[in-house]
């Protein structure tokens, strides 16, 4: 039972994953086969709201693929950079909440830019920048560097 417990917290972020894609494939399932009962229907209006409803299933498996590749490839990268002992090491200071203290991931964010910069092919950085940017609180930027080292790290596979 506890080899269970800590294999769900090891594997908790895949379980949610796991739910959530389940839970939007039964969606766009269902939306195509609505929108497939609208095609079908007589009166235009409904055929055209059907071929418009036709649409969120497409765009909606896309979003689901792209994002599940996306993840897969972080996973991966991460596990380079762990065998290589290259993961950054989270030491930062916590606040009682355990919120990471902003200025410590400030300062933090310096030297991951810095490296980033100076070695803007390396995949490795821009990980690692993503991680700091992370910690910093600016998703938005953690995502495009993330994105980045992707790229770097697919062209070099």
């Amino acid at each position: 039972m506890n080899g269970l417990l800590a294999g769900f917290r090891k594997n908790r972020t895949k379980i949610w994953v796991g739910a959530v894609t389940l839970l939007l494939v039964f969606y766009l399932v269902v939306s195509f086969q609505r929108s497939l009962l609208l095609l079908t229907d007589s009166n235009l209006t409904a055929k055209a709201i059907g071929a418009a409803y036709l649409v969120l299933p497409v765009v909606g498996a896309w979003a689901l693929i792209r994002e599940l590749m996306f993840g897969a490839r972080t996973e991966q990268m991460a596990k380079v950079l762990e065998a290589e002992g290259g993961l950054p090491v989270d030491e930062l200071p916590r606040t009682p909440g355990g919120r990471i203290v902003r200025a410590a991931a400030d300062a933090e964010f310096e030297k991951y830019r810095a490296e980033a910069e100076a070695a803007p092919n390396d995949w490795r950085s821009w990980f690692r920048l993503s991680c700091a940017y992370d910690a910093a609180g600016d998703r938005k930027r953690a995502r495009a560097s993330m994105r980045d080292a992707v790229k770097l790290f697919t062209a070099a596979s």
